[in-house]
Formats: structure tokens, sequence, C-alpha cells
């Protein structure tokens, strides 16, 4: 593990070649203003469906083992199903979630769901240690930004993580992370989940492989806005409440920085942190907080594409009570996406049913809901063939 000097060294001998490939990035969106129209829009209509149906268009569902449960597999062919994420303990070879992957497809062509158009089949193959399927990519991002060329290995990544998650059928990719990190080995740092310390080398290491990877078909997913680079070893959103004390200043000039790139590169997903942000006018985590997701990320940064939870079960949110209750509060917020990665199918049918019961009962807007499915169905679209 490096020392805070070292890492600052390493982030300022790649600054240069990185603020030059942003540049780039800038040239690109702004000779082309249309970049963000490859973003998933929605539908001119919404293909008819149950309400039971509209509000399954919202869950991503996990399981235990090497082999999909019957339940999940009934919701999937009932069409109550946006998609599933794999974890280490899903995969035993690239024959085997080949297979999975192919299986949970077939179900989803069933004559009883309205949503003709690919689930989605994601994972976290950011690179480093954190690799769910084996292979590529191989570099952690924090050995992309110290490399000799960062910019040519981070798109190298990108296509290494799109053909290897193509190849198996799967379609989303949980990455590119795109924190800023601030202490060597803090919670962003310890496994080299990010590329710099400093905000421009990850904006245009994050376009790179975003745009490298979605070109393989595979939609990346920038994570975890506002960004959780400031987090400290112990602030693992993971395991309990986070609070980030920054200015407003500093989380739109550093940590949101990075996603004005990944928007002009065409990102198709966004994940929003479950840290707390007070500055920014809410104590409530980002992914529970309108004022994040819709005034920062939506409004101020002009994001059209998906909205993605961190972990639906995750300890930054143990004092908003039930799955059900969270996913409510986080649909009223603008997350578009429910990941119920607790690896039990239960999980995602507590929280279809609390997105049901809230729509049915007027608790959740249904213009905004029915937008919201429009979304991912778009997305969903966009990744068949």
């Amino acid at each position: 593990m490096t020392g805070p000097a070292q890492a600052g060294s390493a982030a300022r001998q790649v600054a240069g070649q990185a603020a030059a490939n942003l540049a780039v990035v800038a040239r690109v969106a702004g000779a082309r203003p249309a970049a963000t129209a490859r973003l998933p829009r929605p539908a001119a209509a919404l293909p008819a469906m149950s309400d039971r149906q509209l509000a399954g268009q919202r869950i991503i569902y996990s399981y235990s083992g090497l082999t999909p449960p019957a339940r999940l597999l009934r919701r999937i062919r009932n069409g109550q199903a946006a998609g599933v994420i794999f974890f280490a303990g899903n995969i035993a070879s690239r024959a085997q979630i080949r297979q999975v992957a192919a299986e949970l497809q077939q179900a989803a062509l069933s004559k009883r769901n309205p949503v003709r158009e690919p689930l989605l089949l994601m994972t976290d193959q950011e690179g480093g240690a954190v690799r769910r399927l084996p292979g590529a990519p191989y570099l952690s991002e924090k050995q992309i930004g110290e490399s000799a060329q960062p910019g040519a290995e981070a798109t190298k990544a990108g296509t290494g993580a799109g053909l290897n998650l193509h190849g198996v059928g799967l379609n989303v990719n949980l990455a590119p992370v795109l924190d800023v990190y601030r202490v060597a080995g803090n919670f962003i740092d310890e496994f080299g989940r990010s590329y710099s310390m400093d905000p421009t080398v990850v904006s245009a290491l994050g376009a790179d492989f975003i745009t490298a990877q979605q070109a393989e078909g595979v939609a990346a997913t920038g994570k975890h806005f506002p960004g959780l680079g400031a987090a400290s070893r112990s602030q693992n959103t993971d395991e309990r409440p986070v609070t980030l004390y920054l200015s407003s200043h500093t989380i739109r000039t550093v940590d949101e920085f990075p996603y004005r790139a990944a928007i002009a590169a065409g990102v198709k997903l966004v994940m929003v942190s479950w840290a707390a942000y007070p500055a920014l006018g809410s104590h409530r985590p980002a992914g529970l907080s309108s004022k994040i997701v819709q005034g920062e990320l939506r409004q101020r940064l002009g994001f059209t594409g998906v909205t993605i939870t961190d972990a639906i079960g995750a300890g930054a949110l143990v004092n908003y009570g039930s799955t059900g209750h969270r996913s409510v509060l986080a649909a009223t917020a603008g997350m578009d996406l429910l990941l119920c990665a607790s690896q039990h199918v239960g999980q995602g049918i507590q929280g279809l049913d609390a997105l049901l019961g809230g729509y049915r009962g007027g608790a959740l807007d249904k213009a905004a809901f029915r937008a919201a499915a429009q979304r991912v169905i778009a997305l969903r679209a966009s990744l068949a063939g």
C-alpha cells in the first residue's frame, strides 16, 4: 500500500495526460451535443401490464448458490423482474454462468411477460480485487491511474470488461467507480478502487472506461454518486450509517466532477451512494434524497439515464426500517432500480410489494413511477442483440 505522498505524486504524474484526455471528452461533448441522447429515454408508451408487473420493472433480484431458484424464475416469467445481480457465489465457471444467463433470458420470453426485452444481468467487475468473474479487467483502477499510459489502460480495461461480461451473457457492469479518494488506505482506496486523488484524472479515465465498455454492448454504471472518496476506512456504508461533512463547493467541484465527463460519454446508469451529505440540503442518505437524486444528478448535471440504488439492505439504512419502507423512500427520491442484493429472492419480493402498495395507495406519484419504468425498459431495449 502506497503512502499519501507517493499516491499524490502518482496523481500529479498522470494529471497532465489525464487533463488532455478530459479536454478531448469536453471537445467531443461540445461538438456532439447529442451525446447524452444515446442514453435510454422513455418509450412512447409502456406495454400493457398489471400494476404488479409495472412495479416489477424496478426490481433487481439476487439469490444464493449456483442455480436460480424456482420462485425467481416464476417472477421473471410473470413479468415481475427488471434483472438479476450475480456475486462470486453464483459463479463456478464461465460456462456455468453463461448457461444461467441463457436460462434467465429464456424465462423472460414467457408469453406471460409483457416486456419482451433483455433482462438486466449485472455484476461488479471493477478490476483488481473487485471481480466476480475470472478474467478482465485485471488491473485495479488505482493501478490504471498510476500506470505509464493511464488512458490506454482505462480503455483496455473497459474493452476487457465488456468482452468478458458480454461473452457470458451479462449486459450491465456496476463499474466504473468514479470516487475521488482523499487519503491512501481509506474506504475507497483500501482495495485500489479509485483512479486518483485528482478529479480530472478520475474524469478522464472513467470516461475512457465507459466509452470502451459500452462499445462492446455492456452498460456501464458510474458510482457512487455524489462520491465516497472522502470516506475513512471505517465509514463503510455496507456496514453502518455514514455522514460526510463536506462543503457543497467541494462536493460539486471534486466529488461530482467526474460525472460530467461520464454523462458526456453516455454512461447508461448511475449508482447513488448511501452516505449522507448535509451540505446538499438533506440529512438522509443520498439515495433516499430527492435533493440529491433529482436536484444534483438530474437537474444540475442533466443525467437522463437510469438510477440504481446501492444494496437496499446496507447497514447505512439501519434507521430507515424494513426493505419495503426503504424501497418506497428510494422510489420517492427518484431511484429507478432497487438493488435487492441480500442473495435472497424474498428481499426483491418485499421491495416489489412495497412499490406496488405505494403506487396503488398514492404514496408514490403514478406519472413518475411510470416514467421510471419506461427508462428501465428503454435501457433493456438498448442492450438487445
